[in-house]
């Protein structure tokens, strides 16, 4: 499992995650922290990541990205 971490919470969760053997990465060390959430949600899409959120626009978000047709 992949997780990444969104700006909304701390990159502190990456240590948590690391002590059960969770690969996580938090969104600072991948792209701008102003990002969209259109291009986390793609980024985490494309590089096979579950994305850990405190957003309330999550479904919003989740929403507006085109279906993939590999799932």
């Amino acid at each position: 499992m992949k997780i990444l971490i969104d700006m909304n919470l701390s990159p502190e969760w990456e240590q948590v995650f690391d002590k059960h053997n969770i690969q996580a990465v938090h969104w600072t060390k991948i792209g701008a922290f102003n990002a969209p959430d259109i291009i986390l949600m793609n980024w985490a899409r494309e590089n096979g990541y579950i994305v850990f959120t405190h957003d309330l626009d999550f479904g919003t978000a989740l929403a507006s990205l085109k279906p993939n047709p590999q799932v």
